[in-house]
C-alpha cells in the first residue's frame, strides 16, 4: 500500500492570511492560457478553477463532441499536480480507479490496496461518463468526493484531491443516482458552438493546443511557485473570507430561486457560500460582496433551472463581475459590469499580442472585432473609464500609420 504524503494536501486556513494579488493574477494567467484557442468554452476552464479554490466538485454536461474534455484537460494541465483521468463504463472495475489489491498484504491476510498513480492519490481528477460507473464504483467515490478520504477494505487514506470534474452527455434519470450527482455542487451545461462563430471554431481547430507551463503545468506538483500552490493559498483565504456583508443578499437570492421553482436543497444553499468566497478571493478580495453573486446559477441542477436562475436574479447580479474569471462571470450574470471586465481583459491580451508580433491582417481583424464589440455594447457616455482607455489603444492600433 502506498502512503500519501500530507505535504501535498490543501493547506489549512491560517489566521490573517490573505490572497495576494500575485496569486490571483497567476491563476488568471493560467486560465487565459488554458482558454486560448477554445471557442465558447473558456467558462468551463474558469469554473474548474473556481471549484478548485472552493473545494467543490464540478459536473460538465453536454452532447458528445462539444469539447468538454478538451477544456477540462487544458485547465488541469495548467493547474499541475498529480492528475488522474478515466472513462467510466458499465463494466469498469473498482480496481481500475482505486488500485489493485496489495498481493503482499493479501498473503498475510490483509485486504489493502496499491493506490500509487490512481484516483485516491490524485490532486486533480477528471471522470468522463461519470454516471455509467457501477454501484461498487460510485459508492466508493461518494466517500472520496465528500470526505476526501479513501476507504476500502483495511485501506484508509486521506486524499489530496482538490477537485474532481465529472462529465456526462446528459443528467441521469435514475433516482438512485441523485445522491451521487449531488456531490457535484456546480454544474456547467455545454451547447454546440453557435453558427455565427463557426469560422472562429474552424480557425482555432487548426492551431495546436497551448503547452502547459513547465513551472505550473502537469507534473509540476504543488511547488512553492506553482499554480496549484496558488490555488491552495487562495483556498485557505476563501475559508477565512468574510461573508457577513453578502449574507442578506444570498438569503434573498435563495428565497427567490425557491419561489421560482428552482430546487435548492439546504445542503446546496449552504455550500453555495463556498463558491461565493472563492469568487471573492479570485477577484483579489477577502470580503465577499454583491460582485460575487454571479456564481449562484451554478448550483441550479439543470440547464433550464440555470436559465431561470439567471432571469430571477438579474437585478441582484447586475453589478457582478470578476477580473480573473471574465467569461464565466459574464455568461452567468449577463451583467454590464461582467461584459466590461471580459472586454477589458481580452482586448488587453489582443493588444499585447499585436505589439509582440509583426503586423498582419489576422491581428488587425481581431483588434477591429474587439473595437466593434465595445462600441456595440456600450454607449460612449457610459463607457467605464478603464475600458475607455483600452478603446483608445485599439483605435490607435487599427488606425493607418
Amino acid at each position: 500500500m502506498t502512503e500519501t504524503s500530507t505535504d501535498s494536501r490543501p493547506l489549512p486556513a491560517e489566521p490573517g492570511r490573505v490572497p495576494t494579488a500575485a496569486d490571483a493574477e497567476l491563476i488568471a494567467a493560467a486560465v487565459a492560457t488554458a482558454g486560448r484557442g477554445l471557442v465558447d468554452r473558456e467558462a468551463v476552464a474558469e469554473v474548474v478553477v473556481l471549484c478548485a479554490v472552493a473545494g467543490e466538485h464540478l459536473l460538465v454536461v453536454g452532447a458528445p463532441g462539444t469539447a468538454k474534455s478538451e477544456a477540462v484537460r487544458r485547465m488541469a494541465g495548467q493547474l499541475g499536480g498529480r492528475y488522474f483521468e478515466y472513462l467510466l463504463g458499465r463494466f469498469t472495475e473498482p480496481n481500475e480507479l482505486f488500485g489493485p489489491v496489495d498481493l503482499r498484504g493479501l498473503r498475510e491476510g490483509r485486504v489493502e490496496f496499491e493506490t500509487a498513480g490512481m484516483l485516491p492519490e490524485a490532486e486533480v481528477a477528471f471522470l468522463d461518463e461519470v454516471f455509467l460507473g457501477s454501484t461498487a464504483v460510485l459508492n466508493t467515490l461518494l466517500g472520496l468526493l465528500n470526505e476526501r478520504v479513501f476507504r476500502r477494505g483495511r485501506t484508509v487514506l486521506p486524499s489530496p484531491l482538490r477537485i474532481c470534474v465529472g462529465a456526462a452527455n446528459h443528467l441521469p434519470e435514475d433516482p438512485a443516482l441523485a445522491a451521487f450527482a449531488d456531490r457535484f455542487l456546480a454544474r456547467v451545461f455545454v451547447e454546440p458552438v453557435a453558427d455565427a462563430r463557426l469560422e472562429e471554431l474552424l480557425e482555432a481547430g487548426r492551431r495546436p493546443a497551448p503547452a502547459a507551463d513547465p513551472g505550473t503545468g502537469a507534473g509540476a506538483g504543488a511547488g512553492a511557485g506553482g499554480t496549484l500552490a496558488a490555488v491552495d493559498r487562495l483556498a485557505a483565504a476563501a475559508r477565512a473570507c468574510d461573508l457577513d456583508e453578502v449574507t442578506p443578499l444570498v438569503g434573498t437570492a435563495l428565497r427567490r430561486l425557491r419561489a421560482a421553482g428552482v430546487p435548492i436543497s439546504d445542503r446546496r444553499a449552504v455550500r453555495s457560500q463556498k463558491l461565493i468566497a472563492a469568487a471573492a478571493v479570485l477577484d483579489g478580495r477577502t470580503t465577499a460582496t454583491a460582485r460575487d453573486l454571479w456564481v449562484l446559477p451554478l448550483v441550479a441542477p439543470t440547464a433550464d433551472a440555470q436559465a431561470l436562475a439567471r432571469d430571477t436574479l438579474a437585478d441582484l447580479v447586475e453589478k457582478s463581475a470578476n477580473r480573473g474569471l471574465v467569461h464565466a462571470a459574464e455568461q452567468l450574470a449577463r451583467s454590464t459590469a461582467a461584459r466590461a471586465e471580459r472586454l477589458a481583459r481580452t482586448s488587453t491580451a489582443l493588444l499585447a499580442e499585436h505589439r509582440g508580433l509583426p503586423e498582419g491582417p489576422d491581428s488587425r481583424l481581431r483588434l477591429e472585432a474587439a473595437l466593434r464589440e465595445i462600441d456595440a455594447g456600450f454607449d460612449p457616455a457610459d463607457l467605464p473609464a478603464a475600458l475607455a482607455g483600452i478603446r483608445a489603444d485599439l483605435v490607435a492600433a487599427v488606425s493607418p500609420s
